[in-house]
């Protein structure tokens, strides 16, 4: 389950890219890692219609049967849309694409924990070394709502990107799923604006050869080492 990815693009690039007609975001950073919870940019068809560039909080709501306590902390991805609670947010009103240039899962190895945190390592995937902007099929709508206990009930939007059956480079990492990737205009537009019928065409195992391993537990273990500061009286 994909619950961090990367988004180093231009916001030109993704309206270009969308063909969204407005902006609302702001300034978007150069670099963002996205977290469940987080806001995050989106591209949507807007209640008035309009395409727009937003920023929404990552995590659909869950299925009432599923929430734990007194808050629903958000469902990130999303595997199987037939699932009654899902098939309200599957018309084009509430379908949004993700613009991501690279995205993380965990390594399945043990021993490929950060020493200090204790939190397992990344691979990190993206459509090649550059790491151009690729969009995740995603959907959003309004909620109002518990998201942290501390916050109270409150008005959101929220969204959230489906998942599929894993390629043979995502399988090894994560045997259960990967993104709905999309990777042209084309694509991009059929999302948006086909009926659900086709769209959900798009829902799909992505081909073997459309992502590349970007950055390896093993490669974030020998940057850290090469860049801690000398010892003094070290022999390496």
């Amino acid at each position: 389950m994909c619950n961090l990815y990367n988004i180093t693009t231009s916001q030109e690039a993704v309206r270009q890219w969308t063909r969204a007609l407005r902006d609302i975001v702001g300034n978007l950073e150069p670099s963002i890692d996205i977290y469940p919870n987080q806001f995050a940019p989106v591209v949507r068809n807007a209640p008035d219609g309009e395409r727009e560039l937003a920023n929404l909080r990552w995590g659909m709501p869950t299925p009432p049967e599923r929430v734990r306590g007194n808050a629903d902390s958000g469902t990130t991805n999303i595997r199987n849309p037939q699932y009654g609670h899902w098939q309200q947010y599957v018309g084009v009103e509430h379908r949004c694409v993700v613009p991501v240039t690279s995205f993380a899962e965990p390594s399945p190895t043990p021993n490929d924990k950060d020493p200090e945190t204790g939190i397992q390592r990344n691979f990190w995937f993206a459509r090649s070394e550059e790491r151009p902007l690729v969009f995740f099929a995603g959907l959003w709508t309004p909620w109002h709502g518990v998201r942290k206990v501390k916050e109270g009930p409150r008005d959101h939007e929220v969204y959230g990107f489906m998942t599929t059956r894993p390629n043979a480079l995502i399988a090894p990492i994560h045997e259960k799923a990967m993104p709905v990737i999309l990777t042209t205009q084309e694509e991009v537009e059929m999302w948006l604006t086909a009926p659900w019928s086709d769209a959900k065409r798009l829902q799909r195992t992505a081909p073997d050869d459309v992502l590349i391993i970007v950055e390896k537990p093993a490669t974030q273990i020998k940057v850290q080492i090469q860049t801690s500061p000398p010892v003094q009286g070290s022999l390496f």
